[in-house]
């Protein structure tokens, strides 16, 4: 008997979910290594196909059939992937974690191993790196970025995110350093002295706004790029960093660094940012991952100490 079902030729089909995730036909090229005349071509073949118009190509977007459609080929289209994936890999779920070198190497890679005790039969992959994940063509489950308040960051349609933690924010630096620089009593003082950054001033420039202080021009003594630098910069005595105590566990037990400020009462840490879980909506529930996302909010979340007091407290 013949199949009667009918079904869109796949490459279009690709094409349109890509479009449908990435929202421009550019874009879509990109995520599937193909270049955009391809796309267009795919695109307007699957409307003819289909007799019916799926992209709204006055708004950019698609037309209310075509956003009906994508959501259930999508969904289709994901359930082949992790079919092929558990077919190459055997039943064993593999989760692929992107996440900012900092929090990686400082915090989380220490905590993998409960992880991994309490869900044996997740294979999880975690891959630091400063570039956010494109997660369809970088075939990417979860990414761990943190997000200064305030700062625009790029947008992807269809992306959820969970805050995992709002980390107090303070200046710290090596004992040596601070011998030899003096007493700093006032967050003020702090612009007469090297200041280390990662890539740009906008952490700098955010803390000293919530402290009352003003620096439009302030531009960081050094400009090392990971936070890992950063705090090698300190240690070596180089200069005030900026970290919070997913960065310093070891540093502030130690005394490697120390917090920055009058003796009797350091700066007060303030939360300018979060570490936030950024998953696909479509693999939102998807157990393994609900597994990770439980696990890092809880695990993130009690590690923070209780709320300082005030400004002035100890």
């Amino acid at each position: 008997m013949a199949d009667r079902r009918n079904f869109p030729p796949f490459g279009p089909l690709r094409a349109f979910d890509a479009f449908g995730r990435t929202r421009g036909i550019r874009r879509a090229a990109e995520w599937l290594q193909i270049d955009h005349a391809v796309v267009s071509r795919h695109l307007r073949a699957l409307e003819k196909w289909a007799g019916v118009p799926l992209l709204d190509r006055a708004g950019g977007g698609l037309t209310e059939a075509g956003r009906i459609y994508h959501d259930r080929i999508a969904t289709a289209l994901d359930e082949i992937a992790r079919a092929t994936e558990a077919l190459r890999a055997g039943d064993l779920p593999q989760l692929s974690v992107w996440c900012v070198p900092g929090f990686a190497f400082h915090w989380l890679v220490r905590r993998l191993g409960n992880f991994r005790a309490e869900y044996p039969d997740i294979d999880l992959l975690l891959r630091p790196t400063d570039a956010r994940a494109r997660f369809w063509s970088d075939g990417v489950d979860a990414d761990i970025r943190y997000q200064i308040d305030g700062k625009p960051h790029e947008s992807q349609p269809g992306i959820r995110r969970a805050e995992l933690a709002r980390p107090p924010v303070f200046p710290v630096a090596s004992p040596d350093f601070l011998r030899r620089a003096g007493p700093i009593r006032a967050v003020g003082d702090l612009l007469s002295h090297p200041l280390l950054a990662e890539e740009d001033s906008n952490e700098w420039l955010t803390w000293l706004a919530r402290q009352g202080v003003a620096a439009p021009s302030m531009i960081p003594a050094v400009r090392l790029w990971h936070a890992h630098l950063v705090l090698a910069a300190a240690r070596e005595g180089q200069g005030v960093a900026l970290a919070n105590p997913f960065l310093l566990e070891d540093d502030l037990r130690n005394g490697t660094l120390v917090r920055v400020g009058p003796p009797e009462a350091p700066f007060d840490g303030v939360a300018i940012g979060a570490y936030t879980l950024f998953i696909p909506e479509n693999s939102w529930e998807r157990p393994a991952l609900l597994r990770l996302r439980s696990w890092l909010m809880h695990v993130a979340g009690a590690f923070l100490p209780p709320k300082e007091p005030p400004a002035g407290g100890s």
